[in-house]
């Protein structure tokens, strides 16, 4: 069975870090771009970061540079998203996706996804 798997989600204060991570299950990732996606309430789904199946080439979202970091770790199946100096806005759902193409932020065209993980960043 063909599974993504996020962890790593919790309760944070603003200003501080998490590390998401998406471990694959039923397929091997190293053939995969990754991406990573959030959706706060009322909100549509959120274009975060991506990673091509190498690790070459990252691109993170433009209101997150600075902020977070993708990675992965082919030998483990797994990538991750770091994510530090998180704010309350930073607050929603967070999913991984891979994709057998490069599709960047167009979530139509990743081919898995993960049931998510909630972040939230309060004091």
């Amino acid at each position: 069975q063909v599974q993504l798997v996020e962890s790593g989600g919790g309760l944070v204060q603003p200003g501080g870090s998490l590390r998401l991570s998406c471990t694959a299950s039923g397929f091997t990732l190293d053939s995969y771009a990754m991406g990573w996606f959030r959706q706060a309430p009322g909100k549509e789904r959120e274009y975060v970061a991506s990673i091509v199946w190498s690790g070459g080439n990252t691109y993170v979202a433009d209101s997150m540079k600075g902020r977070f970091t993708i990675s992965r770790d082919n030998a483990k199946n797994t990538a991750y998203l770091q994510m530090n100096s998180l704010k309350p806005e930073d607050t929603a759902v967070y999913y991984c996706a891979g994709a057998k193409t490069w599709p960047m932020w167009l979530k139509n065209e990743y081919d898995y996804w993960g049931q998510g993980t909630q972040v939230t960043v309060s004091s």
